[in-house]
């Protein structure tokens, strides 16, 4: 599961930061979302809860013996979710980590 939002999923050189960096940001593109660090954490947030949701769903389909779902679809499903959730874990992990370290330097 790629966590990164769509604009920082392919890599970028310096010569497109600096594109991007230029280019003017679009205002349509802005309403309702969150720019930078923050609503991109948020959206990976969001995904990891859709796919827990879903492997919720898919797990109580197998319990009831719903034909239409198979055991290795919802086993892949809670996968998923389980390193979608361990991923996000890390993150949170590393700023909190990053916060504790800068109140901790010197001036």
């Amino acid at each position: 599961m790629d966590l990164r939002p769509p604009s920082l999923a392919t890599p970028l050189t310096s010569a497109g930061l600096a594109r991007r960096a230029a280019a003017p940001q679009d205002a349509s593109q802005a309403v309702g979302q969150e720019a930078g660090f923050p609503g991109a954490f948020k959206t990976a947030l969001q995904s990891v809860s859709a796919a827990q949701s879903r492997s919720a769903d898919l797990q109580k389909q197998v319990q009831l013996e719903d034909p239409a779902v198979s055991l290795e679809e919802t086993m892949v499903a809670i996968q998923k979710a389980q390193i979608g959730f361990q991923a996000a874990l890390n993150v949170r992990n590393r700023m909190v980590q990053a916060y504790t370290d800068i109140m901790n330097m010197q001036v």
